[in-house]
């Protein structure tokens, strides 16, 4: 009975024009950016969400400073989310950013560190974004 609900929504999904993806290896971190203190004290850059990846994925910022990131989707279709999350508890970021829709967050992180980025959208039963590789890194100096 699984295996035929399975079968069913993958005919649903394609019937509908929805392109089924493999799960990619996890992208490999990109060059690094140094997110440099304007003027004003504040930290920002623009990141670029794509189909599984951002751009940059790795942001280097300073501890106690704040970081304004402006996300920016160029999907047509499909939703994804910018988020990091510190295991201790002293750093939590989600922010939704829908198909084509640019979003502005601002955070202060307050302690050196380095914390995943990631994308936990996912269309069940395929993998996650994150799983097709939509990850990357804040480093926290």
């Amino acid at each position: 009975m699984r295996l035929l609900h399975m079968l069913a929504t993958v005919w649903l999904l394609t019937s509908v024009g929805v392109t089924i993806v493999h799960a990619a290896e996890p992208s490999e971190s990109g060059p690094s950016v140094v997110i440099p203190v304007t003027a004003d004290g504040v930290q920002r850059a623009t990141v670029t969400l794509d189909s599984y990846s951002y751009t940059p994925n790795h942001l280097i910022v300073e501890a106690g400073k704040p970081v304004e990131l402006t996300l920016t989707s160029v999907t047509t279709f499909t939703p994804h989310n910018f988020i990091i999350r510190d295991p201790a508890g002293s750093l939590s970021v989600e922010q939704d950013v829908s198909a084509g829709k640019t979003v502005t967050i601002t955070f202060t992180p307050p302690q050196p560190g380095t914390f995943p980025i990631y994308c936990d959208k996912r269309l069940w039963p395929l993998p996650s974004h994150r799983d097709k590789g939509m990850e990357g890194k804040l480093e926290v100096r």
